[in-house]
This record gives structure tokens, C-alpha cells and sequence, in this order.
């Protein structure tokens, strides 16, 4: 099993894009049970790959709760990037 931030990155080299709910959800069978499993520490990661040029905002909206809801991608590089320190 991959580190749960390895495992976040992945992520986005498979799907088009993702917010933080979505990430949890896709990865709660494996990770669920983590002390870091929280949508703002999963947040957190997010950011800090956007940061560090991994990934990218795609864009955002309002949840049902009236949250703010953003979503990141894997650009082609930050992919390449990703797919080259982080095997399947």
C-alpha cells in the first residue's frame, strides 16, 4: 500500500479531474481508516501539489451545503512527473 499522499497523486493521473470529496471517496476503501484521512488535511495536499506545480485548480463551485467545492487536475507534466516517482 502506497503512502496516502502518493496515493492522492495517483489519483489524478487517472481520473480528469477531482475535488477533495471526490478523492475521499474514491480512495476510502484503502485509506479510510488513516488519522490524515480528513477533508482538510486531504485539502491540504492538494494544495500543497498545486504548490510544488503537480497539480492544477480546473475549477471550482458550490456544493449542496452551500461549500465551496475546488477541483484540481493532473496537467500533462505534473502527470508525467507524478507517473515517473510514483509507480502502480
Amino acid at each position: 500500500m502506497k503512502p496516502l499522499n502518493y496515493a492522492i497523486l495517483k489519483h489524478f493521473t487517472k481520473v480528469e479531474e477531482a475535488s477533495a470529496c471526490e478523492v475521499m471517496e474514491a480512495l476510502k476503501d484503502q485509506y479510510g481508516h488513516f488519522k490524515a484521512f480528513k477533508k482538510d488535511s486531504i485539502l491540504s495536499a492538494l494544495m500543497t501539489a498545486e504548490a510544488n506545480g503537480l497539480l492544477e485548480e480546473s475549477r471550482f463551485d458550490m456544493d449542496g451545503r452551500n461549500e465551496l467545492r475546488v477541483y484540481f487536475r493532473a496537467h500533462a507534466e505534473g502527470a508525467d512527473t507524478i507517473n515517473r516517482y510514483i509507480k502502480d
